[in-house]
């Protein structure tokens, strides 16, 4: 497959395992992502990292406002296939048309469940026990095309985002190599989704941020974990904002949004149980456990 002129379009941490992949075994003719954009405190502008793999790998780069518009800038590559992973954008038919052995999506979860720009964190707020990897041909729509193949992973109750990122990304390059040479030989089957079973992973917001007590115990812990390491959940305790990077709970007996601290401990009840907070992030400081945290805070006791 070494001649296989692969466009390869990406944006974050979870697309860098595949397009490695890529390079070391087809000719990544061209790589599209999104815009730079301003990270960190001091808003420093910054590529993207496929980006920056690609600039590694001398590897054209194309930053593309909007690929509806700007997509004949792709086709000057003459792909013979697309390749997709957490893009973020919808790709025009015009596009999707263009290469012969088509355009190929590398979704992080069981479609149709979860279609949409955050699977993995919606997994995690719904306290799923499984999630996974579908390999796809794309279509107009947002995760909608015909399936190719799927491969599962079991949730473990320490996962958060930042693993289930790590996982699902290797699971995703482990899926597409397994498959890309039947898809060059016209050799898969493809899968119709069924619209019925679908349901959707909407962008997440600051506004969903705040921490909400008032469900079981469970609930906030799951929530916690989709948010971390990034961008955090947080919460007020005695006027003063904190960001929730690592917490457990236990079931024991509570009063809902009352404090429970020790020299050693910061827990918050909720219906059904207590959540407690290993490690914060206090604003405009780095992240602390919870021991460092409670001293000098004699307010709380």
């Amino acid at each position: 497959m070494k001649d296989l002129r692969v466009v390869y379009m990406g944006t974050p941490d979870f697309s860098l395992k595949p397009l490695k992949a890529l390079i070391e075994n087809c000719n990544v003719v061209c790589v599209v992502t999104k815009t730079d954009a301003y990270v960190g405190r001091k808003k420093i502008l910054t590529p993207s990292p496929v980006a920056l793999l690609a600039k590694e790998n001398n590897i054209p780069i194309l930053k593309l406002k909007s690929v509806k518009k700007e997509y004949p800038e792709i086709i000057k590559y003459q792909p013979d296939i697309i390749i997709t992973c957490a893009y973020g954008k919808i790709i025009p038919k015009e596009l999707i048309d263009y290469p012969k052995y088509g355009c190929i999506n590398i979704h992080a979860s069981l479609l149709p469940k979860y279609r949409g720009s955050a699977p993995i964190q919606w997994a995690l707020i719904n306290g799923e026990e499984e999630t996974g990897i579908t390999l796809m041909y794309m279509d107009e729509f947002m995760d909608t095309g015909d399936m190719i193949a799927k491969k599962e992973y079991k949730i473990k109750e320490e996962d958060d985002v930042e693993t289930l990122f790590q996982q699902l990304s290797e699971m995703g390059k482990d899926l597409l190599m397994a498959n890309l040479e039947d898809i060059i030989n016209g050799n898969v089957k493809r899968i119709k989704q069924n619209n019925d079973e679908a349901s959707y992973a909407p962008m997440i917001t600051r506004e969903m941020e705040e921490l909400d007590f008032n469900t079981n115990v469970k609930n906030v812990y799951n929530k916690i974990r989709a948010f971390s390491p990034y961008p955090l959940t947080k919460t007020t305790i005695k006027d003063e904002e904190i960001k929730i990077v690592k917490a457990h709970y236990s079931n024991e007996k509570s009063m809902v949004n009352k404090l429970y601290v020790t020299k050693n401990s910061l827990g918050i009840g909720c219906v059904d149980g207590i959540i407690y907070f290993d490690i914060i992030k206090p604003v405009g400081k780095n992240n602390m456990n919870i021991k460092n945290y409670l001293n000098g805070k004699s307010n709380l006791f």
